[in-house]
């Protein structure tokens, strides 16, 4: 699917784990699909992480002791545009309702919840097994194209 079409109408979009990490760390089977993703955050889209987003990117950048890497990532995650959400009750009640109705890992069900409670449209990921997700329009990024 053409990024363009996949963003049509999209003025919240949540960032799972893997797209930031992509483009952070220039990730080179998929740096050109993420890259024209987060040209488009700049203007019109309001990118949302969550808790969970957070502390998987910061995790490889701490077990290999890499400052500067995470001082990029605490970048992102604190720019103004950037809607950073801290779990609530209300958001770990959703994760659970998630995680019953699709039986998922209760961090993939954080995620989905907190993109559900901040009215994203869109959910920007790359594992496959959140397609099956109704209330929210899944974009894979293995499957976008510029």
């Amino acid at each position: 699917m053409r990024i363009d079409v996949a963003l049509a109408g999209v003025s919240r979009l949540f960032l799972d784990t893997a797209p930031v990490i992509y483009f952070v760390e220039r990730n080179p089977s998929f740096v050109d699909r993420v890259d024209p993703i987060f040209e488009r955050l700049e203007s019109g889209i309001t990118p949302v992480v969550g808790s969970v987003t957070a502390a998987e990117c910061l995790v490889g950048a701490l077990q290999m002791g890499l400052t500067d890497l995470e001082q990029v990532y605490m970048a992102i995650f604190t720019r103004d545009d950037v809607l950073f959400v801290e779990n609530t009750l209300t958001i770990a009640r959703e994760a659970a309702r998630v995680r019953v109705r699709y039986n998922l890992q209760l961090s993939d069900a954080f995620q989905i919840a907190t993109a559900l409670v901040t009215g994203c449209e869109a959910f920007l990921t790359n594992d496959v097994q959140l397609k099956r997700i109704t209330e929210l329009k899944i974009l894979l990024v293995s499957e976008l194209e510029a």
